[in-house]
């Protein structure tokens, strides 16, 4: 399986600025993710959202379960809360040292139904393994966590190293030139934006392509490996971000193991 890049128009994976994006965006940025109605209604405005536009998103993102109300105040979801841990993660990936093992995990799961077959497949997509073939996911073990109980449940898990070369078997899993391609364009987009729209959008989208990042060790990357830059970029943002928002906002940027 192939890591899952934008293939949208310019290469950035730019989407247009909805209500609910930009009170999204906001929230996911925020630590602790919570904002008084007072506070929200003062932030959306640069970004061309109105009061009633706003009222609006607000009552259908609770209804929908994406966000919840204490009084006047309102909180990420307990699912869009696990979100904001992905892409916290996607910021500052725990790595660790890489000695030339791989981490392998064999699917061994029957009787599953569809909907369960996908959501394991997103689970280990999310964890940064690839599919070798149906039911085999690999990566080079230089990631600093425990898989979760229900992939552990689901599947084997090995420790291995791969007679085919490590570079060679890199290149059969992950699309690193387009990666980096979509990496560039979006550091060219958020560096050329100037209205707040057009910066939210370039830092939204780049957080959404970190996440795909595969994080592998340097060892292994190309020349010119744009993913330090954009993280770095999209962490400069969201701090100029939360300083606006009078709120803590690099709770998720303290010290965590460096790439490897």
């Amino acid at each position: 399986m192939r890591m899952n890049v934008s293939a949208e128009p310019d290469a950035a994976g730019l989407r247009p600025l909805s209500a609910r994006s930009v009170v999204l965006s906001l929230l996911l940025g925020a630590h602790p993710p919570e904002l008084p109605v007072k506070d929200l209604v003062r932030l959306v405005e640069p970004f061309g959202v109105g009061g009633s536009a706003l009222r609006a998103a607000l009552s259908r993102m609770v209804s929908a379960g994406d966000l919840r109300r204490t009084d006047a105040v309102y909180g990420l979801s307990e699912r869009l809360l696990a979100r904001q841990r992905r892409q916290d993660d996607a910021v500052r990936p725990g790595t660790r040292a890489w000695d030339g093992d791989w981490e392998m995990v064999v699917i061994t799961a029957t009787g599953r139904g569809p909907a369960e077959r996908a959501d394991l497949r997103a689970r280990l997509s999310g964890l940064r393994l690839a599919e070798l073939r149906e039911g085999v996911w690999l990566r080079p073990a230089n990631l600093d966590r425990v898989l979760p109980g229900a992939v552990r449940e689901a599947a084997l898990t090995y420790t291995a190293r791969p007679d085919q070369p490590a570079r060679e078997l890199v290149g059969r899993l992950w699309p690193l030139d387009l990666w980096a391609a979509t990496a560039r364009a979006l550091l060219t987009r958020a560096a050329q934006a100037r209205r707040p729209a057009e910066r939210l959008t370039a830092y939204a989208a780049s957080v959404r392509h970190l996440v795909t990042d595969p994080v592998l060790p340097a060892a292994l990357l190309p020349p010119d490996w744009p993913g330090e830059a954009l993280r770095a970029a999209y962490t400069d943002y969201r701090r100029e971000l939360a300083r606006s928002m009078g709120v803590g906002g690099d709770d998720a940027d303290g010290d965590r193991p460096g790439r490897s």
